[in-house]
């Protein structure tokens, strides 16, 4: 997931570099909802991971 929310990171700035803003505002808008349900994800594997493994 974080890898597309890169690619479209990637994407909007090679857009906006030549000029196709709306282009470049829908793939910014993209990524970081991307990225966002990539930080949720994380944020919830980790307080799983937690919560599984006794602490010895």
């Amino acid at each position: 997931m974080l890898y597309w929310a890169l690619v479209f990171f990637i994407v909007a700035l090679i857009a906006g570099f030549f000029g196709f803003g709306m282009v470049a505002g829908t793939a910014a808008s993209i990524a970081k909802v991307l990225f966002v349900i990539f930080l949720v994800l994380f944020v919830i594997s980790l307080i799983t991971g937690g919560i599984r493994r006794p602490i010895p």
